[in-house]
């Protein structure tokens, strides 16, 4: 026999395999114990801003009771943060400015990943290597010519600054991205295409981008989530109130010299991570499976 089986009628390679994980105490020691750590320091953050954003203010002050708990909570912060700020202009703004930027720099980006993996010319690998490293430029040095380019322009203090400089650094990741899914799709499709008479706009948006839909949305997140928690940019570029992004609006209307209205601040972090979360949650399987194709050979 190929392998041996004990008197309990399981084969001795089962240990080495799932069944090490049968009995009890080693699934509270490999599995169970581990996860609750990783739960509690992921979802620790988010249970803080929660419960500081229903804490009154003497709760907030006070150091008797436990800072873990609430003890008499209040919407008194979250009334503060819509009624008196300008929070819903600001969430407004940053879901203009994501979104717009987003879907332009995926544009942009499919034209140049299908172009760079597809399209044969010389030098096309080091123009995909430049593009990826074009994506490490730190942000607070292009800031500063980006300013002066926004200024000539005439759309400082305007959301289109910030339409404008944010594909700055979400098309050569977008681009990157894109050109590893593009890889994992067969050529050979493409071939049989185009011996069938098809153009290259044709093949494109016909063959490979509903084969690339994955790798898309997985790209669509990551520049939606970079857009959506920019600070730099929308700090430098904006300086009206109205006009003002959620991750600055918060900052710098809430925080007022050395005051720091934690209340309202945790409300309003609270309200700007649900978007992003809802958006990873709701397209988790396409970015898993985007994530993949990106890193086949």
């Amino acid at each position: 026999m190929s392998s041996v089986i004990d008197r309990s009628g399981k084969n001795a390679g089962d240990e080495g395999g799932m069944g090490y994980l049968e009995s009890l105490p080693r699934k509270v020691v490999v599995v169970y114990i581990p996860m609750a750590i990783f739960l509690i320091v992921l979802l620790f953050p988010f249970y803080w801003m929660a419960i500081t954003s229903v804490k009154p203010d003497a709760e907030l002050l006070s150091r008797k009771g436990n800072p873990f708990w609430v003890a008499a909570p209040t919407l008194q912060h979250f009334h503060k943060l819509l009624f008196e700020t300008e929070f819903p202009q600001w969430m407004w703004n940053t879901v203009l400015v994501s979104a717009v930027a987003t879907f332009a720099s995926l544009a942009a980006s499919v034209l140049a990943a299908y172009a760079i993996e597809r399209l044969r010319f010389q030098g096309s690998k080091q123009v995909g290597l430049s593009v990826f490293l074009a994506y490490l430029v730190p942000p607070s040095i292009l800031f500063i010519p980006l300013a002066s380019i926004v200024n000539s322009l005439g759309l400082f203090d305007t959301r289109f600054a910030l339409i404008l400089t944010y594909p700055t650094f979400l098309i050569p990741f977008c681009t990157w991205l894109l050109m590893g899914y593009f890889r994992s799709i067969p050529f050979e499709l493409e071939e049989c295409a185009l011996i069938d008479g098809a153009t290259r706009l044709q093949i494109l948006t016909k063959i490979v981008l509903p084969l690339a839909v994955p790798g898309l949305i997985s790209a669509g997140i990551f520049a939606f989530t970079l857009s959506w928690n920019e600070f730099i940019y929308a700090l430098t570029f904006i300086s009206s109130s109205e006009v003002k992004t959620l991750p600055v609006g918060v900052v710098t209307e809430l925080v007022q010299g050395d005051v720091y209205q934690w209340g309202p601040l945790m409300a309003g972090a609270l309200f700007g991570s649900l978007p992003v979360a809802f958006v990873y949650s709701f397209f988790v399987e396409y970015y898993v499976s985007g994530m993949t194709g990106s890193v086949k050979e």
